[in-house]
């Protein structure tokens, strides 16, 4: 289709009539103004082109160019690294379930020896989530779950090991996770937004049985099952209200009684509970004892909290407890790296056991059945994602999957520098320095200058860690660009304090921490000051957004990916069962005043501020951030005669999970960031 315009056809019959006029002055008039007409139907007149949408299966690119066969030859090394993930034990301890990509997505696989053949155990053109394998053999089976185009109705199944079968044990249309098996095996618990489709309610079925399952607990809001007593007469559940505030207690299956698990005065963050295998105790995570998150016991009969190993500073991550309850094992996030000790209870709690990464992450941490080795996920710069496994008392470590890595040797995958910037304010806590803000940069070999590209997480509580990305290697190795994660204050994994500095009202002050680390940039000759890039997804596209708002003329080119533009808009349009959890964060959107003030510092309030080109990414089907939070700022920015492209996935939610869709939105990236970011100006 032309770009151009031209005249209309003009009338021939009125023209020879006025050509005929008797009037000379008029006749040489017309003749002109024909003259004119005449030239202007065959002139080009300039308009803006209209973004071509192309369609490429499921994803609609707009303004996006064609795939580049050169391009993409180079990339698909990087984009064929294949990651493993530890999700339990088989039974009777033969061997280990992972998750593991076959063809487009990730599913289940057995592995019954070191470097074994992974048996694929399920088929489905949907990713697997996770799954909880059943404690009695007998069952010989697991529970697993699964949305449709990433809508994350997520929908409970259980798989047989012995025949591969597997059958759905939900309703197909409500949203269900977080199953817990009994002692037995046999019953499972888990929460459901079944009833109202807001609230997560507690019901309790047999995987052995066609009977419906019993709702347990309806307490309305948020609520999730986390372990079986032994007897199996009594259900830990949590309350979920915010990152900031989580509550325990008891519930008795038969009675519906409830009772509140306490473990200090005021509001905490109280998690991960299970019952000791005595059934009189528990253990539970908690920040109620300070900045971070630790590990406790507490006494069923009167409440008496013991903290466990309270001196050692950073966050517990996760801890497991053998089935005898012998061993204890506890995982620290060691300023965003990972440290497993295992104890001996028996043993005034000697550690038996220690491993420690300086950069990277274990995760999945949980004892086989026998209780004489630790299955685990370990993910570093060099180690994509492998199942691991660790004797108790000998130490030795056992590698149960060697993922591929595309063909390139893993050791010359560039490992980051964990830095930090000074903020614009001060820190209390550090006798009134600049507060510091934690960084990796990850710098090419070649000599630079070398332009910047900024990955900001998403959350807005969430953490960067140290693990594998194929697309930061690919900007490194192969685009010679230094590429900064940021962990700024919002982050989790520094104490509740830092935890908290962005909620409500101080949201811009995150902001202001890409602006302190744009300067930090400035002050070191290798980095490349005008050439600098933005990159984040959910609440880190909003960062993308604000980001080109505040430092418009510092930053070169943003990708915003399921980014938030409107925090009203959001909280209104957002999955109904999510808006409670959001608003402790964000501010409640109806209070006027909040709402003025939320409306003030969304991206789309000043969409004409930004003026470098941006990059929005989106699924369709996503409940978290709609795709309307998307279109909006496409359609603001392009308005203002900014340059925007959009790529849509209808097959997919919150982040791309088929490999065919993430394979083209990484090359459409790559694109973006060579024409608009590795160009000189």
């Amino acid at each position: 289709m032309s770009d151009v315009s031209t005249i209309g056809p003009v009338d021939r019959g009125i023209l020879k009539d006025l050509i005929a006029s008797d009037d000379p002055p008029m006749r040489l008039l017309l003749l002109c103004v024909l003259a004119f007409l005449s030239a202007c139907a065959t002139r080009p007149v300039a308009r803006e082109p209209s973004p071509g949408i192309e369609a490429v299966g499921n994803l609609r690119l707009d303004a996006v160019p064609t795939a580049d066969p050169a391009l993409g030859a180079v990339l698909r090394r990087y984009q064929n690294t294949r990651p493993a993930q530890f999700l339990g034990w088989l039974p009777g301890d033969r061997g280990v379930l992972a998750s593991v990509r076959f063809g487009d997505v990730a599913q289940l696989a057995a592995i019954t020896a070191p470097e074994g053949m992974r048996s694929q155990l399920t088929f489905f053109d949907e990713p697997i989530a996770n799954a909880v394998v059943s404690p009695d053999p007998a069952i010989d089976g697991a529970i697993f779950s699964k949305d449709r185009g990433g809508d994350e109705y997520f929908q409970l199944h259980f798989l047989s090991f012995a025949d591969g079968s597997s059958r759905l044990l939900t309703d197909g249309s409500s949203r269900n996770e977080r199953p817990v098996f009994a002692r037995d095996g046999r019953r499972f618990a888990y929460s459901s937004t079944r009833r109202t489709g807001r609230d997560f309610d507690i019901y309790v079925g047999d995987v052995a049985s066609d009977e419906a399952h019993r709702l347990v607990l309806q307490q309305g809001g948020t609520w999730y099952p986390l372990d079986f007593s032994p007897d199996g007469q009594k259900l830990l559940v949590m309350q979920w209200i915010s990152i900031s505030d989580s509550r325990l207690f008891v519930l008795d299956i038969g009675s519906g009684a409830i009772n509140r698990i306490e473990l200090g005065r005021g509001g905490s963050a109280d998690t991960s509970a299970r019952f000791d295998v005595d059934g009189n105790h528990i253990y539970a995570l908690t920040d109620v004892l300070g900045e971070y998150v630790s590990l406790v016991r507490v006494a069923m009969a009167d409440g008496v909290v013991v903290p466990l190993f309270a001196g050692e500073k950073w966050d517990v991550d996760e801890y497991d407890l053998s089935a005898d309850g012998r061993f204890l094992a506890i995982a620290r996030n060691v300023d965003g790296s990972s440290r497993l000790k295992i104890y001996d209870r028996q043993a005034n709690d000697t550690v038996v056991s220690e491993m420690e990464l300086d950069y990277g992450v274990m995760r999945g941490v949980h004892f086989n059945w026998a209780g004489t080795e630790i299955g685990l996920t370990m993910a570093g710069p060099q180690v994509p994602g492998d199942v691991f496994s660790r004797r108790v008392n000998s130490g030795t470590l056992t590698r149960w999957t060697r993922g591929e890595t595309g063909g390139i040797d893993p050791a010359t995958f560039a490992m980051p520098e964990l830095q930090r910037f000074g903020a614009h304010d001060v820190d209390p806590a550090m006798f009134g320095l600049p507060r510091q803000i934690p960084f990796y940069v990850y710098r090419p070999t070649a000599p630079g200058p070398h332009p910047v590209v900024i990955i900001i997480h998403g959350g807005p509580e969430g953490q960067s860690r140290p693990e594998f990305s194929e697309f930061i290697q690919f900007l490194v190795r192969e685009r010679n660009i230094a590429v900064m994660v940021p962990n700024v204050r919002g982050s989790s994994g520094y104490g509740k304090t830092y935890l908290a500095l962005d909620n409500g009202k101080l949201r811009e002050d995150s902001v202001k921490d890409i602006g302190s680390l744009i300067g930090w940039i400035k002050t070191k000759p290798e980095f490349d000051a005008n050439r600098i890039s933005v990159y984040g997804g959910s609440y880190g596209g909003y960062m993308v957004l604000a980001s080109m708002v505040h430092f418009a003329d510092q930053i070169r080119a943003g990708v915003s990916i399921v980014g938030i533009s409107n925090f009203v808009t959001f909280l209104k349009n957002t999955n109904p069962y999510r808006v409670d959890q959001r608003r402790p964060e964000y501010g409640d959107e109806r209070d006027p005043d909040m709402a003025r003030f939320l409306e003030d510092i969304s991206p789309l309030a000043r969409a004409g501020e930004i003026r470098s080109p941006l990059f929005v990414i989106q699924g369709a089907n996503d409940p978290r951030v709609p795709q309307s939070e998307s279109e909006q700022i496409l359609k603001a920015v392009r308005e203002n005669g900014t340059k925007a492209w959009y790529l849509l996935a209808l097959d997919e939610g919150h982040g791309f999970k088929k490999k065919a869709n993430r394979d083209r939105m990484g090359e459409a990236v790559i694109q973006f960031f060579d024409e608009h970011l590795l160009l000189q100006p």
